[in-house]
């Protein structure tokens, strides 16, 4: 069997009406499998505008059960275009009680895992803790015919735990469904040294765990204060960025992976084999001093 793995991520821009919003995604997804991909990721919230940019109780009607209408129809969406696909919602797990999580289906359509965002944050414009109760799903890799994958979801990205758990699980490629973009009121300065940061952090973790990752983010102004700025891309085990989308512009992009890269670069920087596990135990603190 071939490592070539091609992988697409949908880099959309997002407005208020939802069935638009999931008709274009699901066009998205089409194009991407016809043009090869055999996995295709879709960006964080993907069937919502960006709601967590203001605290507003009536947007928790925005939620909806998994299994539920929007799970049904992107397994059966899988299943027609013959893709593995991780389909971004926000949950209603129960009465008051919402996760921002990620469902990924195997190309017939079949649920494979099920991954509540860990880490939640709570800034301004990214109000997340009103809404999203922490994750209790833990880090976990999924075996499909695309490969051995994780998804993580946006703020998880900042956390190497969470990217080397991954790593630890076997993960061959680690995907980031994301939403993040320029702030209004900060300086042209200081957003694109955000963006560099966001990029860097991402690319140091396929460099310390010798895998891809693969970061889709929504694009464009939804109103709010937040000017999300694409960018999705995928970094080889390297570090080195192979594709990268536009920081303004809507995108599918389709990006071959050789898995092989992955065994050649843990050869040459074997950081797996020199970890110091019998030393790590403060790690679960929160803080040594």
């Amino acid at each position: 069997m071939s490592a070539i793995r091609r992988i697409g991520l949908v880099q959309q821009a997002v407005g208020s009406d939802l069935e638009r919003n999931l008709a274009r995604a699901e066009s998205a997804v089409r194009e991407a499998a016809g043009r090869g991909a055999a996995l295709v990721c879709l960006q964080e919230l993907f069937r919502t505008h960006y709601f967590p940019q203001v605290e507003d109780a009536s947007l928790f009607e925005l939620a909806e059960t998994i299994p539920g209408p929007t799970t049904e129809r992107m397994s059966k969406l899988a299943a027609d275009a013959g893709v593995v696909l991780i389909v971004p919602l926000f949950e209603k797990r129960a009465a008051g009680l919402y996760h921002n999580s990620a469902v990924v289906f195997e190309r017939d359509g079949t649920q494979l895992a099920h991954y509540r965002k860990m880490h939640v944050p709570d800034d301004p414009m990214f109000y997340e803790k009103f809404y999203f109760a922490p994750g209790d799903t833990g880090f976990h890799c999924v075996d499909t015919s695309a490969g051995r994958i994780g998804v993580l979801i946006c703020w998880d990205q900042w956390f190497p735990e969470a990217a080397r758990l991954l790593a630890l699980d076997g993960a061959e490629l680690i995907f980031y469904p994301t939403a993040i973009g320029d702030l209004a009121g900060e300086s042209d300065s200081e957003n694109a040294a955000m963006r560099e940061s966001w990029l860097t952090v991402q690319r140091g973790h396929a460099i310390a765990n010798g895998l891809f990752v693969c970061a889709a983010n929504r694009v464009g102004d939804e109103g709010g204060g937040v000017r999300f700025w694409g960018s999705s891309f995928v970094a080889d085990p390297q570090g080195r960025l192979i594709a990268q989308a536009s920081d303004r512009d809507e995108a599918v992009l389709v990006v071959d992976c050789d898995l092989g890269r992955i065994e050649a670069q843990r050869r040459g920087w074997p950081f797996l084999r020199d970890r110091r596990i019998d030393a790590y135990g403060d790690l679960l603190a929160r803080f040594r001093r």
